[in-house]
């Protein structure tokens, strides 16, 4: 092999080129801007905080630098509870930065919001249809698939109550 002089990537050998050359660009726009950062705090926010803190609060944003460290998390903070979180930012910059081991964050804002915003709305199954989903299951032929069926009712059942 022999050596070959680009623009772009200086001294490299031919056919070896940097990591960072073979991923996409679009990936690379979210890798500078810290998406990842923000994905694992929004994954993982039950866990970092404590209970009260997340029904409380909730991120909105990261804002990082250039260096990836030192950044701005933007919470929004249900009315009424703003007090409670602006004396637990500390804690929560703490507990935010050991989990990813270096300074990630060092800054906390608040935004207020009067309701917090449920993506998912859990559906409420009406007797009827407890009823009419066991006469279904006890209707299937095979025994195996039937049994399989019932242990899945039940286990649906008892999260979902």
């Amino acid at each position: 092999m022999h050596n070959k002089d680009n623009s772009k990537y200086k001294n490299f050998i031919q056919g070896l080129r940097p990591f960072s050359a073979s991923i996409p660009k679009t990936l690379k726009k979210y890798l500078k801007k810290g998406g990842y950062n923000y994905s694992n705090i929004i994954d993982n926010w039950t866990k970092m905080v404590s209970k009260e803190i997340s029904n409380s609060c909730y991120p909105t944003t990261v804002k990082m630098n250039k260096e990836m460290k030192d950044g701005t998390l933007v919470l929004n903070v249900l009315h009424g509870k703003e007090l409670e979180i602006e004396y637990a930012k500390k804690e929560i910059i703490d507990k935010i930065n050991s989990f990813f081991g270096y300074n990630c964050i060092s800054q906390i804002t608040l935004k207020i919001v009067h309701e917090k915003i449920i993506s998912k709305k859990k559906e409420q199954i009406k007797m009827n249809d407890y009823k009419k989903i066991n006469e279904k299951i006890n209707k299937v032929d095979n025994n195996q698939l039937r049994s399989s069926l019932n242990n899945f009712w039940k286990a649906f059942s008892e999260k979902n109550d």
